[in-house]
Protein backbone atom coordinates (compact mmCIF):
# COMPACT_ATOMS: atom_id res chain seq x y z
CA UNK A 1 0.00 0.00 0.00
CA UNK A 2 1.28 3.41 -1.00
CA UNK A 3 2.30 6.24 2.01
CA UNK A 4 0.41 9.20 2.03
CA UNK A 5 1.53 12.15 0.36
CA UNK A 6 3.35 14.14 3.11
CA UNK A 7 5.05 10.63 4.61
CA UNK A 8 5.92 9.35 1.73
CA UNK A 9 7.51 13.44 0.80
CA UNK A 10 9.60 12.78 3.41
CA UNK A 11 10.74 9.18 2.70
CA UNK A 12 11.88 10.49 -0.74
CA UNK A 13 13.78 13.28 1.00
CA UNK A 14 15.88 10.93 3.34
CA UNK A 15 16.16 8.51 0.35
CA UNK A 16 18.07 11.32 -2.08
CA UNK A 17 20.08 12.75 1.09
CA UNK A 18 21.42 9.04 1.87
CA UNK A 19 22.58 8.68 -1.37
CA UNK A 20 23.85 12.02 -1.95
CA UNK A 21 26.01 12.19 0.97
CA UNK A 22 26.95 8.20 0.80
CA UNK A 23 25.41 7.76 4.58
CA UNK A 24 25.71 3.93 3.90
CA UNK A 25 25.89 2.84 7.65
CA UNK A 26 24.00 -0.41 8.65
CA UNK A 27 22.34 2.22 11.30
CA UNK A 28 21.78 5.37 12.84
CA UNK A 29 20.89 7.33 15.62
CA UNK A 30 17.64 10.03 15.27
CA UNK A 31 17.60 12.94 17.68
CA UNK A 32 14.41 12.75 19.24
CA UNK A 33 12.73 15.63 20.93
CA UNK A 34 8.90 14.67 20.72
CA UNK A 35 8.38 17.69 18.43
CA UNK A 36 6.81 16.91 15.03
CA UNK A 37 9.83 17.76 13.16
CA UNK A 38 11.66 14.63 14.84
CA UNK A 39 9.03 12.63 15.94
CA UNK A 40 8.40 12.82 11.47
CA UNK A 41 11.95 11.72 11.13
CA UNK A 42 12.28 9.38 13.49
CA UNK A 43 9.13 7.98 11.58
CA UNK A 44 10.62 7.40 8.54
CA UNK A 45 14.31 6.78 9.67
CA UNK A 46 12.70 3.27 11.60
CA UNK A 47 10.92 2.50 8.36
CA UNK A 48 14.43 2.62 5.90
CA UNK A 49 16.86 1.23 8.36
CA UNK A 50 17.63 0.26 12.31
CA UNK A 51 17.32 3.25 14.50
CA UNK A 52 18.35 3.90 17.56
CA UNK A 53 16.26 7.13 19.14
CA UNK A 54 18.65 9.39 21.43
CA UNK A 55 16.25 12.09 23.69
CA UNK A 56 17.50 14.34 25.31
CA UNK A 57 15.79 15.70 28.66
CA UNK A 58 17.15 19.23 29.24
CA UNK A 59 15.35 19.18 32.80
CA UNK A 60 14.61 23.12 31.76
CA UNK A 61 10.79 22.22 32.43
CA UNK A 62 9.10 20.58 35.20
CA UNK A 63 7.27 17.95 33.09
CA UNK A 64 10.21 17.24 30.69
CA UNK A 65 10.58 13.57 32.27
CA UNK A 66 7.10 12.96 31.18
CA UNK A 67 7.80 14.46 27.75
CA UNK A 68 10.76 12.18 27.83
CA UNK A 69 9.37 8.68 28.33
CA UNK A 70 6.47 9.76 26.01
CA UNK A 71 8.87 10.48 23.00
CA UNK A 72 10.60 7.24 23.93
CA UNK A 73 7.36 5.20 23.71
CA UNK A 74 6.58 6.74 20.29
CA UNK A 75 9.95 6.54 19.24
CA UNK A 76 9.59 2.13 20.47
CA UNK A 77 6.34 2.33 18.80
CA UNK A 78 7.43 3.29 15.31
CA UNK A 79 9.84 0.94 14.81
CA UNK A 80 13.02 1.50 16.59
CA UNK A 81 15.42 -0.79 17.36
CA UNK A 82 16.64 1.11 21.08
CA UNK A 83 15.17 4.35 22.53
CA UNK A 84 17.57 5.93 25.25
CA UNK A 85 16.50 8.97 27.45
CA UNK A 86 19.79 11.45 28.33
CA UNK A 87 19.59 13.40 30.52
CA UNK A 88 22.07 16.47 30.60
CA UNK A 89 22.67 19.43 33.04
CA UNK A 90 22.48 22.71 31.20
CA UNK A 91 24.97 25.70 32.26
CA UNK A 92 25.36 29.31 31.31
CA UNK A 93 27.99 29.60 28.47
CA UNK A 94 26.46 31.92 26.36
CA UNK A 95 23.04 32.31 27.31
CA UNK A 96 20.13 29.74 27.76
CA UNK A 97 19.57 28.58 23.99
CA UNK A 98 23.92 28.36 23.30
CA UNK A 99 23.95 26.10 27.05
CA UNK A 100 21.24 23.61 25.90
CA UNK A 101 22.43 23.21 22.52
CA UNK A 102 26.22 22.38 23.83
CA UNK A 103 24.85 20.11 26.60
CA UNK A 104 23.11 18.42 24.21
CA UNK A 105 25.22 17.80 21.11
CA UNK A 106 27.56 16.63 24.21
CA UNK A 107 25.02 14.07 24.96
CA UNK A 108 24.06 12.65 21.66
CA UNK A 109 27.88 12.48 20.63
CA UNK A 110 28.68 10.41 23.71
CA UNK A 111 25.68 7.79 23.13
CA UNK A 112 25.84 7.52 19.44
CA UNK A 113 28.38 4.52 19.89
CA UNK A 114 29.82 5.62 16.57
CA UNK A 115 26.66 5.94 14.53
CA UNK A 116 25.68 8.74 12.49
CA UNK A 117 23.05 11.08 14.33
CA UNK A 118 20.23 12.43 11.83
CA UNK A 119 19.00 15.65 12.68
CA UNK A 120 15.52 17.23 12.28
CA UNK A 121 16.54 20.81 11.32
CA UNK A 122 14.28 21.99 8.51
CA UNK A 123 14.32 24.56 5.95
CA UNK A 124 12.57 27.04 8.40
CA UNK A 125 15.35 26.55 10.79
CA UNK A 126 17.57 27.24 8.26
CA UNK A 127 15.83 30.76 7.27
CA UNK A 128 15.90 31.47 11.00
CA UNK A 129 19.44 31.02 11.44
CA UNK A 130 20.38 32.90 8.47
CA UNK A 131 18.44 35.93 9.99
CA UNK A 132 20.05 35.76 13.06
CA UNK A 133 23.60 35.29 11.95
CA UNK A 134 22.19 38.53 10.07
CA UNK A 135 20.79 40.12 12.80
CA UNK A 136 23.81 39.53 15.05
CA UNK A 137 27.10 40.61 12.16
CA UNK A 138 28.14 37.15 12.81
CA UNK A 139 29.80 37.15 9.26
CA UNK A 140 29.75 34.51 6.43
CA UNK A 141 30.17 31.52 8.51
CA UNK A 142 26.70 32.08 10.75
CA UNK A 143 24.85 33.28 7.39
CA UNK A 144 26.11 30.08 5.75
CA UNK A 145 23.93 28.37 7.89
CA UNK A 146 23.60 24.83 9.07
CA UNK A 147 25.66 22.39 6.88
CA UNK A 148 23.56 19.26 5.42
CA UNK A 149 26.37 16.80 6.20
CA UNK A 150 28.74 17.49 8.95
CA UNK A 151 30.03 14.21 10.58
CA UNK A 152 28.69 12.72 12.58
CA UNK A 153 25.60 15.18 12.27
CA UNK A 154 23.18 14.85 8.85
CA UNK A 155 19.66 17.01 8.41
CA UNK A 156 18.59 15.43 5.76
CA UNK A 157 15.25 17.45 6.04
CA UNK A 158 16.95 20.93 5.63
CA UNK A 159 15.39 20.86 2.03
CA UNK A 160 11.47 20.32 3.66
CA UNK A 161 9.28 22.95 5.30
CA UNK A 162 8.13 22.34 8.93
CA UNK A 163 4.79 22.22 7.43
CA UNK A 164 5.52 18.86 5.85
CA UNK A 165 6.73 17.41 9.09
CA UNK A 166 3.32 18.13 10.74
CA UNK A 167 1.62 16.94 8.23
CA UNK A 168 3.15 13.73 8.43
CA UNK A 169 2.48 13.07 11.81
CA UNK A 170 -1.32 13.83 11.39
CA UNK A 171 -1.33 11.16 8.36
CA UNK A 172 0.98 8.67 10.44
CA UNK A 173 -1.77 9.93 13.77
CA UNK A 174 1.26 10.86 15.95
CA UNK A 175 0.64 13.73 19.12
CA UNK A 176 3.78 16.07 18.97
CA UNK A 177 4.43 17.97 21.66
CA UNK A 178 4.49 21.48 21.82
CA UNK A 179 7.74 23.00 23.36
CA UNK A 180 6.52 26.10 25.40
CA UNK A 181 9.73 27.65 24.75
CA UNK A 182 8.58 27.65 20.91
CA UNK A 183 6.09 30.51 22.04
CA UNK A 184 8.61 32.03 24.42
CA UNK A 185 9.24 35.51 23.21
CA UNK A 186 12.02 35.74 25.68
CA UNK A 187 13.80 33.63 23.00
CA UNK A 188 15.20 35.19 19.61
CA UNK A 189 14.68 32.28 17.39
CA UNK A 190 10.74 32.20 18.60
CA UNK A 191 10.46 35.96 17.73
CA UNK A 192 12.19 35.58 14.25
CA UNK A 193 9.52 32.60 13.74
CA UNK A 194 6.24 34.41 15.25
CA UNK A 195 7.14 37.81 14.07
CA UNK A 196 9.89 38.37 11.48
CA UNK A 197 9.74 35.54 8.86
CA UNK A 198 5.34 36.31 8.77
CA UNK A 199 5.92 39.97 8.20
CA UNK A 200 8.80 39.31 5.08
CA UNK A 201 6.44 36.84 3.77
CA UNK A 202 3.92 39.42 3.89
CA UNK A 203 5.57 42.30 2.44
CA UNK A 204 7.99 40.58 -0.15
CA UNK A 205 5.17 38.29 -1.09
CA UNK A 206 6.67 34.87 -0.12
CA UNK A 207 9.42 32.76 -0.78
CA UNK A 208 11.54 34.11 1.84
CA UNK A 209 12.55 31.49 3.59
CA UNK A 210 13.18 29.44 0.44
CA UNK A 211 15.18 32.38 -0.39
CA UNK A 212 17.21 32.40 2.37
CA UNK A 213 17.70 29.06 2.61
CA UNK A 214 19.38 29.47 -0.94
CA UNK A 215 21.51 32.11 0.06
CA UNK A 216 23.02 29.82 2.66
CA UNK A 217 23.32 27.16 0.39
CA UNK A 218 25.47 29.95 -2.15
CA UNK A 219 27.33 31.35 0.84
CA UNK A 220 28.64 27.91 2.28
CA UNK A 221 29.81 26.51 -1.46
CA UNK A 222 32.00 29.79 -0.94
CA UNK A 223 33.20 29.33 2.27
CA UNK A 224 34.21 25.92 1.51
CA UNK A 225 36.53 27.40 -1.46
CA UNK A 226 37.78 30.37 0.80
CA UNK A 227 38.24 27.60 4.15
CA UNK A 228 40.52 25.63 1.60
CA UNK A 229 42.45 28.29 0.57
CA UNK A 230 43.08 29.77 4.02
CA UNK A 231 44.30 26.04 4.93
CA UNK A 232 46.69 25.69 2.19
CA UNK A 233 48.07 29.13 3.44
CA UNK A 234 48.37 28.43 6.28
CA UNK A 235 50.47 25.21 5.90
CA UNK A 236 53.20 27.05 3.96
CA UNK A 237 53.28 30.03 6.68
CA UNK A 238 53.64 27.05 9.43
CA UNK A 239 50.93 25.44 11.60
CA UNK A 240 53.20 25.99 14.67
CA UNK A 241 53.35 28.37 17.46
CA UNK A 242 54.82 30.73 14.56
CA UNK A 243 54.00 31.69 11.34
CA UNK A 244 55.62 33.67 8.54
CA UNK A 245 54.69 37.06 7.87
CA UNK A 246 56.34 36.62 4.45
CA UNK A 247 53.95 34.09 3.75
CA UNK A 248 50.77 35.90 4.55
CA UNK A 249 51.51 39.37 4.08
CA UNK A 250 50.53 39.10 -0.16
CA UNK A 251 47.73 36.70 0.48
CA UNK A 252 43.81 38.55 -0.03
CA UNK A 253 42.54 39.62 2.91
CA UNK A 254 39.45 37.27 3.30
CA UNK A 255 41.72 34.32 2.83
CA UNK A 256 44.44 35.50 5.40
CA UNK A 257 41.89 36.30 8.09
CA UNK A 258 40.54 32.45 7.69
CA UNK A 259 43.62 31.10 7.99
CA UNK A 260 44.63 33.44 10.98
CA UNK A 261 41.24 32.46 12.78
CA UNK A 262 42.28 29.14 12.44
CA UNK A 263 45.98 29.37 13.85
CA UNK A 264 44.29 31.46 16.77
CA UNK A 265 41.88 28.80 17.25
CA UNK A 266 44.34 25.95 16.97
CA UNK A 267 46.39 28.15 20.21
CA UNK A 268 43.96 28.04 22.39
CA UNK A 269 41.88 31.73 22.08
CA UNK A 270 38.48 31.03 22.39
CA UNK A 271 35.18 33.11 21.79
CA UNK A 272 37.36 35.19 19.21
CA UNK A 273 35.76 38.30 17.74
CA UNK A 274 35.93 40.12 14.29
CA UNK A 275 37.61 43.29 15.62
CA UNK A 276 40.44 40.87 17.53
CA UNK A 277 40.78 38.61 14.28
CA UNK A 278 41.28 41.97 12.32
CA UNK A 279 43.75 43.58 14.76
CA UNK A 280 45.85 40.53 14.43
CA UNK A 281 45.43 40.89 10.86
CA UNK A 282 47.03 44.28 10.87
CA UNK A 283 50.05 42.72 12.44
CA UNK A 284 50.55 42.02 9.01
CA UNK A 285 48.56 44.45 6.50
CA UNK A 286 49.10 47.46 8.51
CA UNK A 287 52.70 47.10 10.16
CA UNK A 288 54.20 49.73 11.35
CA UNK A 289 56.06 48.49 14.63
CA UNK A 290 52.87 48.43 17.14
CA UNK A 291 52.47 46.06 20.05
CA UNK A 292 50.66 43.34 20.34
CA UNK A 293 47.04 42.50 20.80
CA UNK A 294 45.54 41.08 23.47
CA UNK A 295 42.79 37.79 23.21
CA UNK A 296 40.50 35.77 25.29
CA UNK A 297 42.01 33.54 27.83
CA UNK A 298 45.34 35.81 28.69
CA UNK A 299 46.82 35.30 25.40
CA UNK A 300 48.67 37.30 23.31
CA UNK A 301 49.50 37.79 19.88
CA UNK A 302 52.83 40.09 18.28
CA UNK A 303 55.26 40.04 16.04
CA UNK A 304 58.57 39.74 16.22
CA UNK A 305 61.43 39.19 13.55
CA UNK A 306 58.84 38.33 10.73
CA UNK A 307 56.46 36.25 12.47
CA UNK A 308 53.51 35.82 14.31
CA UNK A 309 53.71 33.98 17.82
CA UNK A 310 50.90 33.64 20.35
CA UNK A 311 52.33 33.68 24.28
CA UNK A 312 50.17 33.21 27.11
CA UNK A 313 49.74 31.02 29.86
CA UNK A 314 48.15 27.83 27.60
CA UNK A 315 49.85 29.00 24.58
Amino acid sequence: MDRPGAVAALEKALTAFTREFELADERWCVALSGGADSLALTAVAAAARPTVALIVDHRLQADSGRVAATAREQALALGCVGAHVLSVDVGTDGGPEAAARAARYRALDAARDGAPVLLAHTLDDQAETVLLGLGRGSGPRSIAGMRPSDPPWYRPLLGVRRTLTRAACTELRLTPWQDPHNTDPRFLRTRLRGEVLPLLEEVLRGGVAGSLARTAAQLREDAEALDDLAADLLARAGTGAELAVSELVGAPGAVRRRALRTWLLQAGVRELTDAQLRAVDALISAWRGQGGVWLPGGLEAGRVHGRLRVTGPDA
